[in-house]
């Protein structure tokens, strides 16, 4: 089903897009369908989700909630292994809590969400061409995602903040001041270039 779906938007004569995700969707063979769908329409940048960034409760996995949790040191080499260096695609770590207004609680959601809102909001209060990210434009606790992000699944460390963004993993951090914050905007192109930025794609 995710296949057909991503097939569905493959073809850019028929369907308009400039950013595509499957959130929640961590799976290699269709978090690769989808960058390679990304990559062969050459107008699109895929954000995906990866794993160790949160488990939720109630999939299929059977882990118990410690091992669920977020995990800086396996995201990155589970990342690493897949040998990923393209400048379609971008990824974010870890996994944020969301206020849902319908039934007034709080909802665990994939960072590719708080990603995609950014992107929106930032587009619309400045422009494309403006990094979505940082203290102004990515500033989760402001509204930045057009959602009202309450929360994250892991606080970042320094150290975590910069091992994710040395193995091109956008990190959302918190701060005590400013609230939850994106804190980068780097594609997974290893080579670097203007196109390793996220704003440039």
């Amino acid at each position: 089903t995710l296949r057909r779906a991503i097939d569905t938007v493959a073809d850019p004569e028929f369907v308009e897009a400039n950013l595509m995700t499957i959130p929640g969707v961590w799976a290699p063979a269709i978090t690769d369908k989808l960058i390679t769908t990304c990559e062969n329409r050459a107008d699109a940048l895929a954000i995906v989700d990866i794993q160790h960034a949160y488990t939720p409760a109630g999939t299929e996995d059977t882990n118990d909630a410690v091992a669920r949790r977020p995990d800086v040191t396996q995201a990155i080499s589970t990342l690493r292994a897949r040998a990923i260096n393209t400048s379609y695609a971008c990824t974010f770590f870890p996994w944020v809590q969301i206020r849902d207004a319908n039934v007034n609680r709080v909802v665990d959601v994939p960072p590719s969400v708080a990603a995609l809102g950014t992107f929106g909001t930032s587009q619309a209060r400045s422009e494309l061409w403006f990094a979505p990210a940082g203290f102004v434009r990515g500033g989760l606790s402001d509204g930045g995602a057009g959602l009202p992000v309450t929360g994250v699944k892991m606080r970042l460390t320094s150290k975590d903040r910069d091992n994710l963004y040395a193995a091109n993993i956008n990190p959302i951090a918190t701060f005590p001041s400013e609230g939850i914050v994106i804190f980068g905007q780097k594609t997974l192109q290893i080579t670097r270039s203007a196109l390793d930025r996220i704003n440039v794609r």
